[in-house]
């Protein structure tokens, strides 16, 4: 469920900033799903991680919040440009997934880059997704014995 909500959630932020902002799409609609699926996929699989080794479910979301949203919304460019944050900052913005998801964004969206342009950021949260899928998965077979 998860998972069909995150597409609904970037299919109407696409029809939203395209037919009612008037923003093009000028990139590969293929290429901008594909890579969709695997930012969510991966931020799913971070989201059962954290499920599985908080001892609560009010704990699980005070994480949740702390290492997902937070660092997503204040350190991925979105919101403040990364050249603009001091050079320590810069440095910690390397390890959030949403950075890379939204330089993809930036470059299929908006430029019609095509995966060439992209094939650092989507090998990023390739592996990322899956070393937090691996890692959720292992957690969940100790909980399990």
């Amino acid at each position: 469920p998860y998972f069909a909500s995150g597409l609904i959630d970037v299919a109407l932020a696409t029809l939203v900033g395209t037919r009612v902002f008037g923003v093009p799409f000028r990139g590969s609609p293929a290429l901008f799903l594909a890579l969709t699926v695997i930012f969510i996929l991966g931020a799913l699989s971070l989201g059962i991680l954290i499920s599985i080794r908080a001892k609560s479910q009010i704990l699980a979301s005070q994480i949740a919040m702390v290492v997902t949203f937070l660092p997503a919304f204040l350190l991925s460019g979105f919101v403040f440009d990364i050249g603009n944050m001091p050079g320590w900052l810069q440095v910690i913005t390397h390890a959030v997934p949403a950075s890379y998801f939204v330089t993809i964004l930036k470059g299929v969206f908006l430029k019609g880059t095509g995966i060439h342009e992209m094939a650092f950021e989507a090998v990023f949260l390739g592996l990322f997704g899956a070393i937090v899928t691996a890692a959720a998965l292992r957690s969940f077979r100790k909980r399990l014995e």
